[in-house]
């Protein structure tokens, strides 16, 4: 795995004239605008990439962003990839350890989710603050020690410094977040009125279709991780309603400015953070 990583990070480091970011960043279904608060000096399209898989959902534009916020370098993925596009979780997670590769301190992550926690409302943000993994896990298979430990510690997934920071960001601008536990499964499929009960019952605040290797590969690798979720809807054997991904998008479109702001707040005040 370490030759396919180092292929890879030498590719995008040619292509970019070797641009070093410092933070990298994940943009989730219908959080891709957020691109647009990003000073872009170069992206490349994943079909270009050695390796990468190729996102093919709505909503996922499919490149890599280099450039600055907030007078930070930045490595962005405009759409992610999901097991259920066929992929296995160590394919969709290798942009994770490539950012790591090329330089950056921490990830942030962003995704849409479906409300489970009854007090959550649709377009809420939620810092997670752990999450309970129901996709198969992306360090199944041998372990290679120079990338990271064969038993990694999960005891803090989603680092506290971070959310502290960012729950700043938000109390400055009167912006209201929510914190909670992240559930992730396999989709396509939304969940059933009994899922989304049994996802409650288990601990979960949300349930949402990645992240969860994402953050699994970060840690693996050492790279801290920040994950925030915005509800897109809410589910429940109470509640009868019908979910499409075009209203996804929508109440994702909702929280963006809100999101966004945190986001490149974090991102302008990164220095404060020592790991």
């Amino acid at each position: 795995m370490l030759e396919k990583i180092l292929q890879t990070t030498e590719f995008i480091k040619n292509r970019t004239n070797g641009f070093v970011p410092e933070i990298g960043v994940t943009l989730g279904s219908g959080l891709g605008d957020l691109a647009d608060d990003m000073n872009v000096e170069y992206a490349i399209s994943y079909a270009d990439i050695p390796n990468f898989p190729v996102s093919t959902v709505q909503g996922h534009a499919g490149q890599l962003l280099f450039g600055t916020i907030g007078g930070k370098k930045i490595v962005a993925m405009q759409g992610r990839f999901h097991h259920y596009e066929g992929y296995s979780t160590s394919e969709i997670t290798l942009p994770i350890r490539v950012m790591k590769y090329l330089g950056v301190r921490f990830l942030i992550l962003s995704n849409a989710s479906g409300g489970v926690n009854p007090n959550f409302s649709v377009s809420d943000i939620m810092i997670i603050t752990d999450h309970i993994n129901l996709l198969p896990n992306p360090l199944i298979g041998k372990n290679d020690d120079r990338i990271g430990t064969r038993f990694p510690d999960m005891g803090e997934a989603y680092n506290r410094k971070l959310i502290a920071l960012a729950d700043d960001v938000a109390k400055k601008n009167g912006i209201k977040v929510q914190h909670g536990v992240y559930v992730g499964d396999t989709g396509p499929s939304y969940e059933t009125p009994s899922e989304y009960e049994f996802y409650r019952i288990i601990g979960g605040d949300v349930v949402g279709m990645s992240t969860t290797p994402e953050t699994i590969v970060a840690r693996h690798c050492g790279l801290p991780v920040f994950a925030v979720s915005v509800v897109s809807d809410l589910g429940g054997k109470n509640l009868h309603c019908v979910v499409t991904h075009e209203e996804v998008i929508n109440a994702v479109a909702n929280a963006t400015p809100n999101l966004s702001l945190i986001i490149k707040e974090m991102i302008r005040r990164s220095d404060e953070i020592v790991f």
